[in-house]
């Protein structure tokens, strides 16, 4: 299953919801896609779509889904990164009215240099060869598995277990 978001901001993201609709539509995604649509004007035909989730249904979306697909807004990917996904960022882009400037851009292209973990897409045109290639993308993304975080948490527990 994708599940893609767009948050709450009050500007229509239709440009992303058009263009995952319009990916399930011809074919080129052919699991379920739950979208939820936030203000977006646009209705999604071919994709299971609600404007707003409760926080119960996004955290079981974000759970079960194989694919996250996200706007540029902070909260959004960093929800999508906690459950252990490698998110497909889609910045909103002021030039299309779907945000009073393009901090997203911005912010995106800070993360993705400083953190790589996350998968930028700047043309909307490359989403859908972004999905198709999503396994091989996230195998040059760090995903924690080489954070020294998870490094701590092994040697942290092997002491605890040698107390014990």
């Amino acid at each position: 299953m994708i599940f893609v978001t767009v948050g709450t901001h009050e500007q229509p993201f239709n440009r992303l919801v058009k263009k995952v609709d319009d990916l399930v539509a011809h074919g080129n995604i052919k699991e379920k896609v739950i979208i939820q649509t936030g203000f977006s004007t646009y209705n999604a035909n071919h994709c299971e779509a609600h404007k707003m989730m409760s926080f119960d249904e996004m955290q079981q979306a974000l759970k079960d889904a194989r694919i996250v697909i996200t706007h540029g807004g902070p909260s959004s990917f960093i929800e999508a990164l906690q459950f252990g996904k490698v998110p497909i960022v889609v910045p909103r882009r002021q030039e299309y009215n779907e945000h009073v400037n393009d901090h997203q851009v911005d912010f995106t292209k800070l993360i993705e240099k400083r953190m790589n973990n996350i998968i930028p897409v700047y043309d909307i045109d490359q989403l859908s060869e972004t999905i198709k290639n999503y396994e091989d993308i996230v195998k040059n993304k760090n995903t924690g598995e080489s954070s020294n975080n998870r490094e701590f948490n092994i040697r942290f527990e092997k002491i605890i277990d040698g107390l014990i």
